[in-house]
């Protein structure tokens, strides 16, 4: 029970954080919420939090840079008219790009599993899928909240 409510004052604080700032201070502060969140629900000791953080902050980086190329590339085709003036070349070319940008993030998580398991104990490297999953449920909730 205290940890849904310490979850809940968590994302209220972000979205507080929201209404101020820039985008760079957003994303700073969601991030900011994210470990804290993270951190308690793992219930990680110093040691493993020492040892976890750098892990997870090189796997985020990363997983961020792919998916903006991802994005990028995608915008490029993005509208019908692009889309249809493309040669079946050019298709290939692009369906191609789509394959490996989806193997270098599942290669990046497996290289992920893998170095979590040499600083966490495999319960807690499942409950951060969950703690992952409920922190971007909830943040998605309270943003949704705030639209309306």
């Amino acid at each position: 029970m205290k940890k849904h409510i310490f979850t809940l004052i968590l994302v209220l604080i972000a979205f507080a954080g929201f209404s101020q700032g820039r985008m760079g201070d957003r994303r700073e502060q969601v991030k900011s919420l994210k470990v804290a969140f993270i951190t308690n629900q793992l219930a990680l000791t110093p040691d493993e939090s020492a040892k976890f953080w750098p892990v997870y902050n090189a796997y985020e980086e990363r997983q961020h840079e792919l998916r903006r190329i991802r994005v990028a590339d995608f915008l490029k085709n993005r509208d019908d008219d692009a889309i249809n003036k493309m040669t079946d070349k050019e298709a290939l070319t692009v369906l191609s790009q789509m394959e490996k940008s989806e193997e270098e993030l599942y290669e990046l998580r497996k290289k992920f599993l893998v170095n979590l398991k040499a600083v966490l104990p495999p319960v807690k490297i499942i409950k951060l899928r969950r703690a992952e999953e409920d922190f971007n449920r909830d943040l998605l909730r309270q943003y949704r909240q705030k639209k309306r």
